[in-house]
């Protein structure tokens, strides 16, 4: 008994030790902490939780992509489908630690468009090294944001392939990846991300990306992802063209059941990739997380209910690519709406992203095989401008914290929608001019040189065959 009794006041002393050095620790937050203070900064909860949310982003891309974008093409297509995927995040992931990592989180100086080559071959990161957080006097070990933001540089790329699906060379395909990510994803993911730090940000006020310097919010990756993507699908799907015999001839997904599980493994993936997208595992990480999971029911109802109304019946093709616009939309709002919010949004992009996939696309005549630009650009706009308004305190939004302040705070009453919300539409605008100008460059470069789409006899034998030797299905 007495063993016990003293165990349990050791700890309600240690206890009260450690929250008494917390709340010194709130109280009196170290200003531009030196590497040793900063190395006693580091939560090994918030470590743990940003190593899991890593591999659930990577689940994202394969399997989850690989089965929801392989689903959906002929049988004939869906092995190269997956491989290209599959090579994707594997040229990504080594690309990522040559130069990516380096370009999009170091300092460019007075260049706010992408960062320096100091970390490239990732010089001078090592198990002893830290990044920051959104919160003053909370670092990570930068191996860990190094591998957390090399899931989304993976999986951005994977998802432009969706817009051309069987019908592109698969060695124009792994430049394109290349030379994309270089020039449009790097670049871009610092313009939006790269900032100087709470604990520093009041030194260097200007020491920031492009777009975050405008003041444009993009919690987990609307416009550095999805918008960035999407239009380079549709960019990409017109440089190719449209697949032999669209539209005459029928090209039903070859498996609904495999669609079905690859949407559900980017659902459960997607916590990951939002509520990490918090680099902490707090009260935001949660807000993140709850409103991921509403927003992405109401949309996944909301696109049923235009598809009972429109054809009578709801189908499950339909209820996956609602899930996953309602994914997309909260995106970048996740860690700024509030719930009821967040299920507004969802239930407002799945009709929006609906017209866009079943009418503009007919009308426009464009062969967008798997609706990248209808689901990822376009709920990716939805939920980019979408961001200004749900962020808003007099909504239950988060607002937007002062980090010029020490310790970060934020006024509720500064808070202006109409404001944030034509800072949103800018960053939406440029986005969409930059990665489609880029895009359409290198498309045509590509196409012109290596080429970028096999032979029709190719393309009708199917692409498992004729890029790869092998089959998904020997029946």
């Amino acid at each position: 008994m007495n063993r016990k009794i003293f165990g349990g006041a050791g700890a309600t002393l240690a206890s009260l030790a450690f929250s008494t050095a917390a709340w010194a620790q709130a109280a009196a937050p170290i200003k531009a902490p030196d590497a040793a203070q900063m190395a006693g900064m580091v939560n090994k909860g918030d470590t743990a939780w940003m190593l899991i949310c890593s591999a659930l982003v990577l689940m994202m891309s394969i399997p989850g992509l690989a089965l929801f974008y392989g689903g959906l093409v002929r049988a004939k297509n869906m092995l190269s489908l997956c491989m290209q995927v599959f090579m994707i995040v594997s040229v990504a992931g080594l690309l990522w630690c040559c130069v990516g990592y380096s370009m999009a989180f170091t300092s460019g100086g007075e260049n706010h468009f992408f960062g320096g080559l100091s970390k490239a071959f990732l010089k001078g990161v090592d198990g002893t090294t830290v990044g920051a957080t959104f919160s003053n006097n909370v670092y990570l070990p930068e191996f860990s944001f190094v591998v957390f933001q090399m899931t989304f540089a993976m999986i951005t790329p994977a998802l432009i392939v969706g817009a051309f699906a069987e019908r592109v060379k698969f060695s124009g395909l792994m430049i394109f990846v290349v030379l994309w990510s270089i020039l449009v994803y790097y670049p871009m993911a610092h313009m939006v991300w790269y900032w100087a730090g709470p604990d520093f940000l009041a030194d260097a006020p200007t020491d920031s990306g492009l777009l975050w310097g405008w003041g444009a919010l993009d919690f987990a990756g609307g416009t550095v992802v999805h918008i960035n993507a999407g239009i380079a699908g549709l960019v990409g799907c017109l440089f190719i063209g449209k697949r032999a015999g669209y539209p005459k001839e029928p090209m039903p997904p070859h498996s609904l059941v495999m669609t079905m599980i690859g949407a559900s493994l980017l659902w459960v993936g997607w916590f990951g990739f939002n509520a990490g997208s918090n680099l902490e595992a707090n009260g935001v990480t949660a807000v993140a997380f709850i409103n991921t999971m509403v927003a992405t029911c109401a949309a996944a109802v909301s696109w049923s209910l235009v598809e009972h109304f429109h054809h009578g019946k709801a189908s499950m093709l339909g209820a996956a690519t609602g899930a996953v616009a309602g994914l997309v939309a909260i995106t970048p709002a996740a860690g700024y709406g509030a719930p009821m919010t967040s299920i507004v949004l969802g239930f407002v992009v799945s009709p929006i992203c609906y017209i866009f996939v079943a009418k503009v696309k007919n009308m426009l005549g464009y062969d967008d095989s798997l609706d990248v630009f209808g689901v990822h650009c376009i709920g990716g706009i939805v939920g980019a401008i979408a961001t200004g308004i749900v962020a808003s305190p007099a909504l239950g939004g988060q607002g937007v914290f002062d980090y010029t302040k020490f310790p970060a705070a934020f006024d509720a009453s500064t808070y202006s929608i109409s404001s944030q919300v034509i800072i949103q539409i800018k960053a939406v605008v440029f986005t969409l001019l930059y990665s489609g100008v880029i895009s359409a460059v290198l498309y045509f470069v590509i196409g012109k040189t290596i080429g970028l789409r096999p032979s029709i006899e190719d393309e009708n034998q199917g692409l498992d065959i004729s890029s790869h030797g092998e089959r998904a299905y020997n029946m």
